[in-house]
């Protein structure tokens, strides 16, 4: 988690490389229980605007979520929160990913669409947001 603006307004960095791996048994309950302690620490932590960083660098595709998981987020989350939301900023986005944005673009609002934007490498995510607050796992940076 870092900070932006005078405000001081979050961002948020997740990072998928820490995610479960989809060949665990109890993968679904897991998933279930990050996204419940994901959103209740957004409540917690967004009050303004508010940005995500989703580093996906360094992540084996089996680590990924699944499109029914983020699908289920994003309907899950409070108006409130998608509002706030200034952008989603995706790091190292793969071709999967960008598959899965291009196909699931007309299903999703055109105000969340526009939110969404990608960063091939750090250096070009440092040219979008302030970095000195950020912290970067080293095994992206790598």
């Amino acid at each position: 988690t870092g900070y932006y603006g005078d405000g001081m307004n979050a961002i948020i960095v997740f990072a998928a490389c820490f995610l479960p791996d989809s060949s665990r048994t109890d993968y679904n309950y897991v998933m279930e229980n990050l996204f419940l302690y994901v959103i209740s620490t957004l409540e917690l932590m967004v009050a303004e605007d508010y940005m995500i960083v989703y580093l996906n660098g360094a992540t084996p595709r089996r680590k990924m979520p699944g499109l029914s998981w983020m699908k289920k987020c994003y309907q899950m989350i409070d108006r409130r929160l998608r509002k706030n939301l200034k952008s989603f900023i995706i790091v190292h986005p793969s071709w999967f990913i960008r598959t899965i944005l291009a196909v699931t673009r007309p299903f999703i609002s055109s105000k969340f669409s526009s939110k969404i934007q990608y960063a091939n490498t750090l250096a070009e995510l440092h040219e979008m947001i302030p970095m000195e607050y950020v912290h970067i796992p080293d095994s992206i940076v790598k």
